[in-house]
């Protein structure tokens, strides 16, 4: 309560790969989803300014606590409800809090989708029907194609990212966000949330001698 929700940077450099990929192939459709409390539906207009078609907010109670596992599972789900005919699924290397790096390619095992991890610049093959990816490596970078339908995982690269015009905002809020509850999932309550977690964060705290900054 009282924080303020926002777009994760690096989901925010997913989406403008989306975007360039759909200015240069006019049958393309961005649809974001994310899983959080009601007030996650700011992170989705957010998406929807920088150019997504459209949004899903997965939101309940019992998706409360979560861990990256159960996370994914419930991500993976509401993508075969709201999008089961998707060809590429596009998100952040990771979240700027817990900095694990597992829902994306843990998305990707459950759904069965080959991955392509720590992308930079994300266009599709010649054919339409693959993704090219420039990928980050230990000591440099690697070109890596995968035939749809690919998860990729995006990290920073050369992206400037982008600030959306007063039009855009404008549109945005003409743009439907469909909600999701874990009814229309249809999973047994004991895989959701923090029942459905592996792991749980008992404690959060700073090592000594490190303040936080007022």
């Amino acid at each position: 309560e009282g924080v303020r929700s926002i777009l994760n940077p690096f989901c925010e450099y997913a989406l403008d790969h989306a975007v360039r990929i759909a200015r240069a192939n006019s049958n393309v459709e961005i649809i974001a989803i994310t899983m959080g409390p009601p007030q996650a539906k700011d992170v989705l207009l957010r998406s929807l300014e920088l150019g997504a078609d459209q949004g899903v907010l997965v939101t309940d109670r019992k998706f409360a606590g979560a861990d990256t596992w159960a996370t994914a599972y419930t991500l993976a789900a509401a993508i075969q409800f709201a999008v089961p005919d998707f060809d590429l699924i596009l998100v952040g290397k990771q979240a700027i809090d817990g900095d694990t790096a597992q829902v994306g390619p843990e998305i990707a095992e459950i759904l069965g989708l080959p991955q392509i991890t720590y992308g930079t610049e994300v266009v599709l093959s010649s054919t339409k029907k693959q993704v090219r990816v420039k990928q980050e490596v230990e000591n440099g970078y690697e070109i890596v194609e995968a035939a749809f339908p690919v998860l990729v995982t995006v990290s920073k690269g050369e992206i400037v990212r982008r600030a959306p015009s007063f039009q855009d905002v404008i549109e945005a809020r003409k743009k439907s966000i469909r909600r999701i509850t874990a009814s229309d999932l249809q999973i047994a309550e004991e895989a959701l949330g923090l029942k459905g977690s592996f792991t749980q964060v008992v404690k959060v705290l700073l090592p000594p001698g490190v303040t936080m900054p007022d």
